[in-house]
C-alpha cells in the first residue's frame, strides 16, 4: 500500500489520523460507510450545543474559516483543531486515504464471510442486518435510503441494528385487529334487519378487504337491509341485467347506437394503462357491456366519458370475493375464474354502479350542469378557507375549471391510486350523498393540502401543471384518512350554514 505522503508531512499527518480523537468529525469506521461521504451527514456528540446556522457552507479547503464560523461548537482547549487548522490536505490524499479504510472493510468482511459459511439460511439473514454485513455490503450499494444506523459510529454504544422479531410482530398483530372489525361487520349484517346508520358508522373510517364487498352492496343500496331478502334480491338482479344484455347488446351497431358503443369501445383501452388486469380483452369487453346497457337505459345523458371510470372499483372490489387475499386483484388472470362467477362479478358491477350514478346524473346530462355547479362551489369554499391561494391562482389566471373539473368528472379517480380510491369510496358510501354532496368537501381538502407547493409555483404553466400532476403515487390509507378528517371538518363548518357558500349567478 502506497504511503500518504512522504517527509516531514507523515509526521503531522499521524496526528490528525490518531484513532480516539475527540474531534468532531474525524475519521472512523462507519455502519453504511459511502465513498465519497455524503456532505450533509455530520454527526457530532449529543452533549456538544447545536451548530450556528451560518456554519452550514462549508469549504473542505478552508477549514480555518468554517472555525471561525462556528466557533460556538467546539472546546477552546482541544489540541486537535488547532493541527487541522493549520494543516492542509490535497485531494489525493484524502482518495488513498478513504481507499485504506475501505480497503480494511473488505479485508473483515472477507474474513467474516468464511467463518459463517456452514451456518443456517436464518443465521444468514439476521447476518445481513449486522454491522459487519453491512459494511460488506458496501462496495456494491452506492444508494442508502435515509434511516436508523446510517452513517452511525462504530463507538457509539446507543444503536442497535433493527430486530426482525419486531417486524413480525407489527405485522402479525394487524390480522388480530382486523378480525375483530371483521366480527362487528358479520354481526352488523346477521341483524334481520340491518340499522343502515350503524352500517354507515362502521364503514366510515373504512370497510376491512373480506367483506368491503356485501358492505358496498347493501350501502349503494342494490341489497335491502332484510337479510332473508338478500339473496333472493342478488338472483333476481343478475337475472334481469342478463335480460338486458340480450335485449339491448345486439342493438351496439345499429345506426341510432354506433357512435355511443364506437365511443366506449374507445375509452377503455386507454382506461388504467398501468393495470395488467384492465388489459385483458375478457375485462375490456364486460366493461363495454356494462357502459353500453347503462347508457341504452339512461338516454338523458347516454355515455359520457368519465362514467367508465367508475365502474373499476365496483368490479376490483367484487373480483376480490372469489379470490384468495394473498392474491393481487390488479395482476390476476380472469380467464382462471369461470364463466357463471364472471358474469356474478359484471351483473353486481353494473347495478353498484348504476345506483351511484342515479344520485349524480345531472354531472353527466347536456352541459354537465352538476359538474359547473360543484366546480364554482369549490372556488367559493377555498376562497373563504385559503385566502392566500386563492388570490394566487387569482392572480396567475387559473380557472378552477381548468383543474377541478376532472375531480368532479372522475371523482378524483385520476388524482390517487386504485387502492385509495377504493379506501375512499368507503367513507363516499358511508355518508348521505357522499358522491354528490361530500365530495365537494373532499376536494377542497385535496386542494388546500397542496397549497403551498402550489404557492411555489410562480406561473400559470407551473401551477396547472402541478394541479393537473399531484405528487400522490404513493398514497396509502393514512393519507386517505387524513384528507377525509380535513373534509369533514370542513363539512361540518359548512354544510349547515348554505349562505356561506352562495353562488354568484
Amino acid at each position: 500500500m502506497a504511503s500518504l505522503s512522504s517527509g516531514s508531512s507523515r509526521d503531522s499527518k499521524a496526528g490528525f489520523w490518531k484513532k480516539n480523537s475527540s474531534v468532531p468529525g474525524s475519521i472512523k469506521p462507519v455502519y453504511g460507510a459511502q465513498y465519497p461521504p455524503p456532505q450533509s451527514n455530520i454527526s457530532i456528540s449529543a452533549k456538544q450545543p447545536k451548530k450556528d446556522e451560518k456554519g452550514k457552507n462549508i469549504k473542505h479547503d478552508a477549514f480555518h474559516e468554517f472555525e471561525n464560523k462556528t466557533s460556538d461548537a467546539w472546546d477552546d482547549g482541544d489540541d486537535d483543531l488547532i493541527q487541522m487548522a493549520n494543516l492542509k490536505l490535497s485531494l489525493k490524499d484524502v482518495h488513498t486515504s478513504a481507499k485504506v479504510v475501505l480497503d480494511n472493510h473488505s479485508k473483515k468482511a472477507n474474513s467474516l464471510q468464511k467463518q459463517q459459511e456452514g451456518e443456517t439460511a436464518n443465521h444468514t439473514i439476521k447476518g445481513l442486518n449486522s454491522p459487519q454485513s453491512q459494511s460488506q455490503s458496501f462496495p456494491h450499494h452506492h444508494h442508502h435510503h435515509g434511516g436508523p444506523g446510517l452513517g452511525v459510529r462504530l463507538n457509539s454504544g446507543g444503536y442497535q441494528p433493527p430486530k426482525m422479531t419486531s417486524i413480525r410482530y407489527v405485522t402479525n398483530a394487524a390480522p388480530d385487529r382486523e378480525a375483530a372489525r371483521i366480527d362487528k361487520f358479520k354481526a352488523v349484517f346477521a341483524e334481520p334487519s340491518l340499522d343502515l346508520n350503524d352500517l354507515r358508522k362502521l364503514c366510515w373510517s373504512g370497510i376491512p378487504k373480506s367483506v368491503r364487498p356485501t358492505a358496498w352492496k347493501i350501502l349503494s343500496g342494490y341489497l335491502p337491509t332484510a337479510a332473508d331478502r338478500r339473496q333472493e334480491t342478488l338472483e333476481r338482479k343478475r337475472k334481469e341485467y342478463f335480460g338486458y344484455i340480450e335485449q339491448y347488446y345486439d342493438t351496439r351497431y345499429q345506426d341510432l347506437h354506433e357512435e355511443t358503443f364506437r365511443q366506449i369501445h374507445i375509452d377503455i383501452p386507454r382506461m388504467n394503462p398501468l393495470i395488467p388486469i384492465f388489459q385483458q380483452l375478457i375485462v375490456q369487453e364486460i366493461f363495454e357491456r356494462i357502459l353500453y346497457i347503462w347508457a341504452i337505459r339512461h338516454p338523458a345523458s347516454g355515455y359520457v366519458q368519465g362514467i367508465n371510470d367508475l365502474v373499476t372499483p365496483f368490479f376490483v372490489v367484487f373480483l376480490s370475493e372469489y379470490i384468495e387475499n394473498d392474491i393481487e386483484v390488479e395482476n390476476c388472470d380472469l380467464t382462471e375464474l369461470s364463466q357463471e362467477t364472471r358474469d356474478l362479478i359484471e351483473a353486481d358491477s353494473f347495478w353498484c354502479m348504476s345506483k351511484l350514478l342515479d344520485g349524480i346524473q345531472d354531472n353527466y346530462t347536456f352541459a354537465q350542469p352538476g359538474i359547473q355547479m360543484k366546480v364554482n362551489a369549490l372556488r367559493e369554499l377555498i376562497k373563504r378557507i385559503d385566502v392566500p391561494l386563492f388570490n394566487h391562482l387569482e392572480r396567475q389566471g387559473v380557472e378552477f375549471l381548468q383543474f377541478s373539473f376532472r375531480w368532479m368528472n372522475n371523482l378524483l379517480m385520476r388524482e390517487i391510486p386504485l387502492r385509495c380510491t377504493i379506501r375512499l369510496w368507503d367513507t363516499y358510501q358511508s355518508e348521505i350523498n357522499g358522491f354528490a354532496d361530500f365530495h365537494l368537501y373532499v376536494c377542497a381538502a385535496f386542494l388546500k393540502r397542496f397549497s403551498e407547493e402550489s404557492l411555489r409555483e410562480h406561473d400559470f404553466q407551473g401551477i396547472l401543471m402541478l394541479l393537473q400532476n399531484l405528487p400522490t403515487l404513493h398514497w396509502r390509507d393514512k393519507e386517505i384518512s387524513e384528507l377525509l378528517a380535513e373534509a369533514y371538518k370542513l363539512k361540518y363548518m359548512f354544510a349547515d350554514a348554505p349562505r356561506h357558500l352562495l353562488l354568484k349567478s
